[in-house]
């Protein structure tokens, strides 16, 4: 059995080429056809990311869909929910799945053995969730643990934890799949912020003949203070024409990653004196934050406008110097004294 990680890694990368898809087929989403809403999946998609709500039965779904979109043309599509619907409905019934098969295991959660835990590891986010802990509450009682594997001691003492603490007759199983959502969430926020954004930006590039480098394909960017990777460095390290960072925010946290992303801008520009730097934003940045960025990045584009960016950069490969907007002149040098000290030493 998978872990709900891998299950739900496995529908977003398919609800994301299902979404490119249909992004190529329809030049970034301007001219949607009927026919390429004929699947259904591919409506469903394409209805979450513009708010709709899905009606299964009905006919002529895909017409309703394009009038809606033109009704609310100046909403934006929400990329992360028209992808992330797929995803749920893969690993909502899957969790069920899960609880079921921890149920049969332990024959109604009455028998708990040591060597049937260690075995079956996926099952462990149920077992978590009936012992309402969270996962760093769960460590510090049986160890470190995972739903990939852990150790024949950790599912001893699990084994001891659960019969200890489980009361098979106050189980309830909406209450554990409620619980259960938590992780789901969290597990999709993550996917998200891992594959869901860079995949969009990686295929305009792509669309465009652009050469770049993802973040686990090169060791390091060298910068002033210190070397590290962007999320895409064009087309490459040794000799970089652009970098670009993805980040989602919220209005919350938007000036704490607007000062971090800025620090990574400042120290590559710095370094490479005619690097052309871009942040690709998606989630609510406060638009103080966005112009204060604006000051350090030659670009702040938001998610649905790659491709006329990959555009940008392909000009920028070719020749062109007027897509560089910002030079930041940087440089970490000894004092007169200090130099003198090292000599003399």
């Amino acid at each position: 059995m998978k872990t709900i990680y891998q299950l739900a890694k496995d529908a977003m990368n398919v609800e994301i080429k299902r979404y490119l898809d249909l992004l190529n087929l329809s030049n970034g989403l301007e001219k949607i056809r009927e026919e390429y809403l004929s699947e259904p999946d591919t409506a469903k998609l394409f209805a979450a990311g513009i708010g709709a709500e899905w009606l299964e039965n009905e006919s002529n779904f895909a017409k309703q869909l394009i009038a809606e979109r033109q009704r609310k043309s100046a909403v934006p599509f929400d990329v992360e929910q028209a992808v992330t619907v797929g995803v749920y409905n893969q690993i909502r019934p899957y969790a069920a799945t899960l609880f079921d098969r921890a149920e049969k295991l332990t024959k109604s959660f009455t028998t708990f053995d040591a060597n049937t835990l260690h075995k079956t590891p996926v099952l462990l986010p149920v077992f978590q969730n009936l012992l309402t802990l969270s996962k760093a509450q769960l460590k510090k009682k049986i160890g470190a643990v995972s739903d990939t594997g852990f150790s024949k001691p950790s599912a001893e003492r699990l084994a001891v934890l659960l019969k200890s603490t489980i009361k098979p007759k106050q189980i309830s199983k909406s209450q554990i799949l409620q619980r259960l959502e938590i992780t789901m969430e969290g597990i999709v926020r993550d996917l998200v912020g891992r594959i869901l954004f860079e995949e969009v930006v990686a295929n305009a590039l792509s669309s465009q003949g652009v050469e770049y480098k993802r973040e686990n394909e090169y060791s390091s960017l060298a910068g002033v203070v210190y070397d590290f990777r962007a999320d895409f460095v064009i087309p490459e390290p040794s000799n970089p024409i652009a970098f670009i960072e993805v980040r989602k925010s919220s209005s919350r946290h938007a000036s704490l990653y607007a000062k971090d992303k800025m620090f990574s801008a400042i120290n590559w520009k710095g370094h490479h004196k005619r690097l052309i730097g871009v942040i690709i934003v998606e989630g609510d940045w406060t638009q103080a934050t966005l112009r204060v960025m604006a000051k350090v990045f030659d670009y702040v584009v938001p998610l649905n406008k790659c491709t006329e960016l990959a555009k940008i950069l392909k000009s920028a490969l070719a020749g062109d110097e007027t897509v560089l907007k910002w030079l930041i002149e940087l440089s970490i040098q000894p004092s007169e004294k200090f130099a003198q000290k090292n000599e003399i030493i």
